[in-house]
């Protein structure tokens, strides 16, 4: 299926390569209106409806019906489902078919998790939710269905979830899986949407590897940061951009936390409890940036090398820490709006954007909130969001359209 968000960012530049005509460009687009989009995620939601309607009707009544009946009910209503849906995309209803697939895959994770109940079954590990999620993998790739991939990236995720929770332990197997599975599917397709979700969940499994082992909280920032070097050096970033925008949004949270809960009093706590050894962190994160700059500088894209200066590790010292992370908040928010209008990207003017009104609330909150009257605090901050906002979204809609009219009169 065409993405139409796909085709407004490749369009634009077949329009300033003269490939297309900008009247052909608006008219492409016109095949693919945004509210097909949404017709088309009704099934999907429905499905979703159904299933938990289903899931809750059968728990509710588990105990009063036979184990035959039982058993009976589980097979037959996820044949069923997966029938149906096969018969419906032969017959061109994909949404409709892939609905009912997808019916089928959730009853067989209930039907996995009510038959170790009826037959009180002990797990101890999350084998059987792995179980579920190559199910789901498998269909995947059967049906070439995003849908899918993203329901089954999230049994995966809850896999990893129920592991470290109940078990108190990191399960590499299903790490493993759901990574090459996962990501040789998005790897295959390159859609934004699945990279946007296979890029969280990763990033989540990071942090789950981190906190299960008991391990200071800033090892976490290896992996990601490691996972940001190796996008470098792929030449399409605008479809692989996602794993570095996760990494940058992970890293900006993380320099916000450090302002809004530690100070100087106490971040002696913070070098004993969460900060990894320096030397080793510090060397690590060194022969990242070399990684990351190297890949940057063969793909001709070191004018984003800025991105790092969110990595620069702070915490380890003793004085200024938050006027430091401060100044990197704001620096890196201005680089992101600046990097926004210079690519014509509007998915990094609008992140910029949000980033720089939130560093801008978060210095006013640190300098402000200790000594102002706090209804007057919370009056004066609104105003000076409102104020920011209305002046940002004038700027870019301004920009956005001015680099709209260039284009028309070149292509004139």
């Amino acid at each position: 299926m065409m993405s139409r968000r796909w085709l407004e960012q490749e369009g634009r530049s077949w329009s300033e390569k003269g490939i297309i005509t900008s009247d052909q460009y608006k008219r492409i687009l016109d095949l693919y209106p945004e509210q097909k989009r949404a017709i088309g995620l009704i099934p999907l939601l429905g499905s979703i409806l159904v299933g938990l309607g289903i899931l809750s009707f059968v728990a509710a009544n588990w105990q009063v019906i036979p184990q035959l009946l039982r058993l009976s009910i589980i097979i037959l209503a996820m044949i069923a489902f997966y029938i149906t849906g096969d018969r419906l995309l032969k017959k061109d209803h994909h949404n409709l078919g892939i609905a009912l697939i997808s019916l089928g895959l959730i009853t067989f994770g209930a039907g996995i998790i009510l038959i170790a109940q009826m037959f009180h079954l002990t797990a101890y590990d999350a084998t059987s939710i792995i179980v579920w999620g190559s199910a789901g993998l498998l269909l995947t790739y059967l049906y070439t269905s995003r849908y899918l991939f993203l329901l089954t990236l999230l049994v995966f995720t809850g896999s990893q979830l129920y592991s470290t929770t109940e078990f108190n332990h990191f399960s590499y197997v299903s790490f493993v899986i759901m990574g090459v599975g996962l990501g040789f599917y998005w790897w295959n397709n390159k859609n934004e949407t699945i990279g946007w979700g296979l890029a969280l969940s990763v990033t989540l499994q990071f942090l789950l590897l981190v906190t299960s082992n008991a391990w200071p909280f800033t090892w976490f920032f290896i992996p990601v940061w490691l996972l940001y070097a190796g996008v470098d050096w792929l030449k399409d970033r605008r479809t692989v951009y996602p794993f570095q925008a996760v990494t940058l949004i992970a890293a900006f949270v993380f320099n916000l936390f450090i302002i809004l809960f530690w100070s100087n009093d106490d971040i002696s706590s913070f070098h004993h409890g969460l900060a990894a050894n320096s030397l080793i962190y510090c060397s690590l994160l060194i022969l990242l940036l070399g990684l990351s700059l190297t890949g940057k500088a063969r793909n001709n894209r070191l004018s984003s090398s800025l991105d790092w200066v969110l990595a620069i590790p702070f915490f380890y010292l003793n004085n200024g820490i938050d006027v430091l992370y401060l100044l990197t908040l704001f620096t890196f928010s201005l680089y992101l709006l600046w990097r926004g209008y210079a690519e014509e990207w509007r998915l990094k003017i609008n992140l910029g954007t949000l980033l720089f009104l939130c560093s801008t609330m978060t210095a006013y909150g640190k300098l402000a909130w200790g000594f102002m009257d706090k209804s007057i605090f919370f009056i004066l901050g609104g105003l000076i969001l409102l104020a920011l906002s209305w002046f940002l979204n004038r700027r870019k809609k301004q920009f956005l359209a001015d680099v709209e009219e260039d284009n028309d009169h070149e292509h004139k």
